[in-house]
């Protein structure tokens, strides 16, 4: 699939989840609420730190995002990932969001933002990343 955006050339990063946005998580005009999104990114994000850490994580900000495509029901949303820093407990990840409607050839951008998570112990402390 190609993109007809012209601001960015495609997907920046590794494909980590994939998954139709469902009339359950629609407005009352169709559209995907943002809300939702959100909530699919922190997975992706959650979902790429952990292969890093292979520990529990929280997500302790998220950078701003503009939402400049919207999102219909029945579109599939593709999240893709790409870790920027790890630092000692804690991994900075582009979250690039992309949506495909079944009856148009071009996938288009949704949003970006930039999710930082920490490494945690079972009581919840930060802990060191642990880097191969």
């Amino acid at each position: 699939m190609t993109n007809n955006n012209d601001d960015s050339p495609g997907p920046q990063g590794e494909l980590v989840l994939s998954t139709p946005a469902l009339p359950r998580d629609t407005n009352a005009y169709g559209n995907i609420y943002a809300g939702w999104i959100v909530s699919q990114m922190d997975l992706a994000a959650a979902a790429t730190a952990e292969k890093i850490t292979r520990s529990r994580v929280v997500t302790v900000a998220i950078d701003s995002m503009n939402f400049v495509s919207p999102v219909k029901v029945g579109s599939k949303i593709e999240l893709y990932t790409k870790v920027l820093e790890v630092g000692r407990s804690s991994i900075q990840i582009l979250v690039d969001v992309w949506a495909h409607r079944y009856n148009e050839a071009d996938s288009r951008k949704v949003t970006e933002a930039l999710f930082v998570v920490v490494a945690v112990d079972e009581t919840g402390r930060a802990q060191t990343v642990q880097k191969d």
